[in-house]
């Protein structure tokens, strides 16, 4: 953790309040500022910033025996209050001076574009721990691969690898349970999609408390095809859609592309034209808590999903470490008993490549990708999860069919692509099927996690990374295997009679 006594810190904006100030130095406070932010405004240019506040950093407590909801409820009271009284004289500050700002209660921060004098001012309040970049992060986003691969296949490859189908003959689909995506955002009406969408009743569509677009301005200038703060799902890119494809899709007819057919999907834009920053992905993680309104008002905590797939990440590189507002946001939404699926990373096949948020969190249930014939993907990800060099726990997870996925994408149509982004959604549609078989495991992650790594069909590897031999399950290759949501299944029992119970049954 870094020091936040003014002495240790080595930014010249610290310096500055300690020069210009009258007090003796044992009474001054400073906040640590980013360095990143000394040129453009040494330059008299206003950065956008994340200003974090000073909490006890521990999560929220919450009584046994609560369902999904009230545990979501519980969670969400506990942090707005907490936001609520520490951010109080910043936001004064920032209304008065009217500047422009937006702030969040899934962690203690305030996104704002400010300027020098506000930024000085701001580091001065006994409040503030920290001050950071909020740098565009570009996304490497898997490219489409040739048009002759597009072919139906009924039941796609990765839905049949992970057991759906035998599931689906016993009733099994995914009802009663809620997924959630952000991502490039969706085409809600796309014919595999729109069927599973929580706003679309059959005949008309509510988008009020299924969406939410993050992007209010354009990151890096030029256009969007879907404009800023969309009040209907859009997907600028066609990554999201794909996503939630290999989750939910399924056209009736000759594209059955989900694992979970009958969940009800919600969805959040993060990235514009794949551009997203820490501010866009933490936006979204708090909507999925407590989804809006269009408007952004009356937050429902009660129709938070059960799942959310993340298939994205965010470097160490530009702020994000596992020391950071994006791992707090993701603990308090497992804290909540939201399973956080998240794919580990295209940087393979090195040991340690699973370095991108939020794909090293320990809350995180993390993804790496095989292919049909069950060998890891060259790009996937692999373990332990490194921070600033230095690897800590076993990562992935487990993984996920995600080479030659085909799936839905923007445009009405279907595209085959490969990465760890497709890996995750087959495990997300896995975790669905688990919460439709039994109602105990909506709002309990960690025994669906349980059964995910208890049930995957085990692999083993030649490569070992970092203590972990790829001679054992699990390794950091392969995480426990390979999910498969029919074994998944037949574990339930089992698990629940060793007494594995959190809560009563929820939605």
């Amino acid at each position: 953790m870094e020091s936040h006594h003014p002495f240790a810190m080595p930014y010249f904006f610290a310096l500055l309040l300690l020069l210009g100030s009258g007090l003796a130095a044992s009474t001054v406070h400073a906040a640590e500022i980013d360095a990143s932010l000394r040129q453009p405004i040494a330059a008299g240019k206003s950065v956008e910033v994340i200003i974090e506040f000073e909490t006890n950093h521990e999560r929220p407590g919450i009584p046994p025996n609560l369902s999904f909801e009230s545990k979501v409820a519980t969670v969400v009271a506990q942090l707005r209050a907490a936001a609520m009284n520490a951010q109080a004289d910043a936001l004064s500050l920032l209304r008065k001076g009217g500047i422009e700002h937006r702030p969040f209660w899934i962690v203690n921060a305030i996104w704002a574009r400010v300027d020098s004098a506000t930024l000085e001012q701001l580091a001065a309040l006994p409040e503030v721990r920290r001050i950071n970049a909020n740098p565009t992060l570009r996304q490497q986003l898997p490219p489409a691969l040739p048009t002759a691969s597009r072919v139906p296949n009924a039941i796609e490859w990765g839905v049949q690898r992970v057991g759906a189908p035998a599931l689906w003959a016993r009733g099994i689909r995914g009802q009663g349970v809620v997924v959630a995506g952000q991502d490039t955002g969706y085409q809600w009406d796309h014919p595999a999609l729109r069927s599973a969408y929580r706003g679309w009743n059959g005949s008309v569509a509510d988008h009020n408390y299924h969406w939410h677009d993050a992007i209010h301005a354009l990151i890096n200038g030029g256009s969007n095809v879907c404009g800023l703060d969309s009040t209907a799902p859009c997907d600028d890119d066609g990554h999201g859609s794909h996503t939630m494809g290999s989750m939910v899709g399924d056209d009736g007819a000759a594209n059955q592309i989900g694992v979970a057919p009958a969940a009800r999907w919600i969805g959040c834009r993060n990235m514009e034209n794949g551009d997203g920053t820490p501010a866009t992905y933490l936006e979204c993680l708090q909507w999925f808590l407590a989804p809006t309104d269009l408007a952004g008002n009356n937050p429902d905590p009660g129709r938070a999903p059960h799942v959310i797939n993340n298939s994205w990440g965010c470097p160490p590189s530009e702020g994000c470490t596992t020391v950071g507002i994006l791992e707090e946001a993701v603990d308090n939404l497992r804290t909540a008993g939201i399973l956080v699926v998240v794919s580990a990373g295209n940087s393979g096949s090195g040991c340690g490549s699973i370095n991108t948020a939020p794909g090293p969190y320990p809350s995180s249930f993390t993804v790496g990708a095989s292919d049909s014939n069950d060998l890891i993907a060259g790009f996937s990800s692999r373990g332990p999860a490194t921070v600033d060099g230095v690897s800590f726990i076993l990562k992935p997870d487990i993984s996920g069919p995600g080479v030659s996925i085909r799936s839905s994408v923007r445009g009405g149509s279907y595209g085959t692509k490969n990465g760890t982004s497709m890996a995750g959604p087959h495990v997300a549609g896995a975790a669905a099927l688990l919460m439709s078989a039994e109602p105990r495991l909506r709002g309990n992650p960690e025994a669906v996690e349980a059964l995910l790594r208890a049930s995957a069909r085990p692999q083993l590897s030649a490569q070992s990374c970092g203590g972990f031999l790829g001679s054992l399950v699990p390794n950091a290759v392969f995480g426990h295997g390979i999910v498969h949501a029919e074994r998944a299944v037949a574990l339930i029992g089992p698990l629940f009679s060793d007494g594995f119970e959190t809560g009563p049954t929820a939605r």
